[in-house]
């Protein structure tokens, strides 16, 4: 497990490309049969992913959380953002369709991941938090997820937006989560962008050509940077940091939030003049 420590918004504002590159951008993420982990001291976020090709894998404790097994005190969100799978958590077993997610409640032991066909395997998308109260695991699927479009053609943002774990959806203790898809012909999400000081943020960006990519911006609305993102990368965005993107193409991210409540309508808006 890599452990991160962020940067306060003054120290931000001095550093390199590459230092913000390898403080806040995850690149290490879906390796084939492993499960990877980065933890982050901001809200004690744990941001992975699990890729069993050749055999199945089991998500085990690590030393950095101090725990017999990885939920004794956490709850999981889980996205799968590749082909088909399989989640076992102490017994029950979730058949994983592309970007179904499941919800792991605190107090789970054992959990397994598998793909359907190792030629083509799932890529499971992980996201922590530490949680005080046991809700029950529950799977989520698209077709179920309450669905929110928005932006227009127009301005280049047409946009769908699933939430699957959120008060009035999957309950949990203090994860939210859910994935934006980009419409064809748009590139732009949260424009003018906003903050929400009362909880962080991890993005992760997926189905994103070879050859494109989506430029991440990220600071304090009057001192912003850009980080230029891959496909299947992962961006830790500390609570005072606005946090928008735009692409070379269409594209989509998983959005998981956590900290000191759950309302997702809950933001700090910055207006276009704001922003330098």
């Amino acid at each position: 497990m890599q452990v991160r420590y962020s940067a306060d918004p003054v120290r931000f504002q001095r550093m390199t490309t590459e230092e913000i590159r390898s403080e806040f951008l995850i690149e290490s993420l879906f390796e084939s049969d492993k499960i990877d982990f980065v933890y982050s001291d901001i809200d004690r976020a744990v941001i992975g992913s699990a890729v069993p090709v050749e055999k199945s894998l089991t998500l085990a404790s690590a030393d950095e959380l101090r725990a017999q097994y990885f939920c004794q005190r956490r709850e999981l969100g889980i996205l799968n953002v590749g082909s088909a799978g399989k989640i076992t958590v102490d017994g029950q077993a979730f058949d994983m369709a592309n970007r179904d997610a499941l919800y792991v409640g605190m107090g789970s032991k054992e959990i397994t991941f598998e793909s359907a066909d190792k030629s083509s395997p799932a890529c499971f998308y992980l996201l922590s938090y530490p949680a005080h109260k046991t809700y029950p695991t529950a799977q989520a699927r698209k077709a179920d997820a309450a669905a929110v479009n928005l932006g227009s053609e127009e301005q280049c943002n047409k946009r769908t937006i699933y939430k699957y774990i959120h008060p009035d959806g999957v309950k949990s203790c203090q994860l939210v989560m859910g994935f934006t898809e980009i419409a064809d012909g748009s590139v732009w999400n949260t424009m003018p962008p906003h903050t929400h000081a009362r909880r962080m943020e991890a993005y992760l960006y997926f189905d994103i050509p070879e050859d494109a990519r989506v430029f991440h911006f990220m600071g304090k609305p009057e001192e912003t940077r850009t980080i230029t993102v891959a496909d299947k990368q992962a961006i830790i965005s500390p609570s005072w940091s606005i946090h928008s993107g735009v692409g070379t193409k269409a594209y989509t991210f998983c959005w998981g939030m956590g900290g000191e409540n759950q309302a997702f309508d809950d933001m700090d808006h910055i207006t276009i003049d704001q922003v330098k």
